[in-house]
C-alpha cells in the first residue's frame, strides 16, 4: 500500500475487517459474494435469504464540499444511488436479482446539514426507487433511522440496508473453470438507464481520489470535511477546485461525484436466462480487481490482459498521487466494475444484451488451471500478479 493511503487511515484490502470476521459462519454458500441465509420466515428448504449493509463512504464528503460550493442540491440524490448500488449491486451477483426491502440510516450533524439535504437524499431514494421499477426492480422502502449525532458524525453518514428472499435455485456461487471467459462491463459511458455521462468512479478510493486531486483551500474552509489528526502534507494536496473544468468538458466535482453504475437490470436478465452457464459474478469493489481472489477458493489462473482503456478520472487520479498502477488496480475498478465467468458462447449473449442498454460490454480476460490462486492484470502500464 502506498505511504499516502496507510497514512490516510484507508485500506482498499480491509485487513482488519476481514480479521474481525474470519471466524464468522460464511452461510450455506461460503463461496457465494453476499452470505446466503437460510429461509427463516417460512422454513422453506427451497428458499433462502440475503441481507446487506453498506454506505456511500466518504464519496458524501464530496457531496458535502459541491453543495457548499455550488447549492447544488442535486448531487445528493446521487449519494443515495451510491449506497443503494453498494447494496444491491452486491447482492445481485449472488442471484437475488428482485424484491428487494430496503432500510435507510442517515447519520448527520444538524448544524452542517440542514434538512433541505435531508430532503434531497429521501426524496432522492424515492425517485430512484421509481425509476427501477421501470426496468423490473422491485424496490420496497420500509423507512429507517434518520440520526442527529453531532458528536459522532462532523456531516452526514448515509447507509442503507437491504433484504431478499429467493429460491436457491437462483443462487450463483463463485467457481470459474478453466476454459471460462471473463465477461467485463464498463463502469463509465452513458448507459440508457442514465440521463448523463458516468465517469466511472463507482463508490471506492474516493478517500484518497479527494485528497490527491483537490487543493489546500478545502482544508481550510472546510476543516470538518476531514480528520483533524491526519498529517497536513497528506489532507488536499492536489491542484483542483471542483467546480474546475476537467479536459472532457465536465467539472472535477461531478466526475467524483457520478453516481455508482447499477447493473442490475443486465444480471437480472443473466440470472433469468443463462443461470446454467454461469460460474461466477464479481462486483469490483473494495480490492477492485484483485476483489475475485477474496471469493475463490480453488487453485485457478485468472488472466485479465483486455481490460478497458481507463477513463479520465483514474488518469487524473493517478497522475496526482503518482500511486503504482499496481495499487490502482487494487484500489480503483478503473473502468471494469463487474465481472461474469462463464463459457465464451453465454459471453456473446450477455455482451449482446448490455449492449442494448448502451452498457459497454466485452471479453476481458480468462481462467486457465493453475496450481495456486493467482490473478494477472495485462494492460497499456504494465502486467501485474496479485
Amino acid at each position: 500500500m502506498s505511504d499516502l493511503y496507510s497514512k490516510r487511515g484507508v485500506s482498499a484490502q480491509k485487513e482488519d475487517v476481514h480479521y474481525a470476521i474470519k471466524n464468522l459462519d460464511k452461510g450455506l454458500y461460503p463461496t457465494a459474494f453476499c452470505k446466503i441465509l437460510p429461509d427463516t420466515l417460512t422454513g422453506s428448504e427451497d428458499h433462502c435469504c440475503i441481507m446487506h449493509a453498506d454506505t456511500a463512504g466518504t464519496k458524501s464528503i464530496i457531496a458535502y464540499l459541491y453543495w457548499k460550493e455550488t447549492g447544488d442540491l442535486s448531487v445528493w440524490k446521487g449519494i443515495a444511488q451510491d449506497a443503494i448500488v453498494m447494496n444491491i449491486d452486491d447482492m445481485i451477483c449472488s442471484g437475488a436479482t428482485n424484491h428487494f426491502v430496503l432500510s435507510s440510516t442517515i447519520a448527520r450533524n444538524k448544524h452542517l446539514i440542514p434538512k433541505e439535504v435531508l430532503g434531497a437524499i429521501i426524496q432522492g431514494c424515492d425517485e430512484l426507487i421509481r425509476e427501477w421499477k421501470t426496468y423490473g426492480i422491485d424496490i420496497q422502502m420500509a423507512g429507517g433511522e434518520t440520526a442527529d449525532v453531532g458528536d459522532l458524525v462532523k456531516t452526514i453518514d448515509v447507509g442503507y440496508t437491504a433484504f431478499a428472499r429467493f429460491e436457491q435455485k437462483n443462487i450463483i456461487t463463485i467457481q470459474p473453470q478453466a476454459g471460462d471467459v471473463i465477461v467485463g462491463f464498463a463502469s463509465f459511458g452513458q448507459s440508457s438507464y442514465e440521463s448523463e455521462y458516468n465517469s466511472g468512479i463507482g463508490c471506492n478510493g474516493l478517500t484518497s481520489a479527494r485528497h490527491d486531486l483537490l487543493d489546500k483551500s478545502y482544508a481550510t474552509n472546510y476543516p470538518e470535511s476531514y480528520d483533524g489528526n491526519l498529517p497536513p502534507e497528506v489532507c488536499y494536496i492536489g491542484k483542483h477546485k471542483l467546480t474546475d473544468h476537467a479536459e472532457n468538458g465536465i467539472p472535477i466535482g461531478k466526475l467524483l461525484l457520478s453516481p455508482t453504475r447499477t447493473f442490475a437490470p443486465i444480471i437480472k436478465h443473466v440470472v433469468e436466462n443463462y443461470h446454467h452457464a454461469i460460474h461466477g459474478i464479481v462486483h469490483n469493489t473494495g480490492g477492485a480487481q484483485t476483489k475475485c481472489l477474496k471469493y475463490i477458493d480453488q487453485p485457478v489462473r485468472l488472466i485479465k490482459d483486455n481490460l478497458f482503456t481507463p477513463p479520465l478520472i483514474f488518469n487524473l487520479i493517478q497522475e496526482a498521487s503518482q500511486i503504482s498502477y499496481h495499487e490502482m488496480y487494487q484500489v480503483f475498478n478503473m473502468g471494469t466494475r463487474l465481472e461474469i465467468y462463464t463459457d465464451a458462447q453465454t459471453a456473446e449473449a450477455i455482451i449482446s444484451f448490455a449492449n442494448t442498454l448502451n452498457v459497454e460490454a466485452q471479453i476481458v480476460g480468462r481462467v486457465e488451471a493453475s496450481d495456486k490462486k493467482e490473478l494477472i492484470v495485462r494492460s497499456e502500464f504494465g502486467e501485474f500478479s496479485y
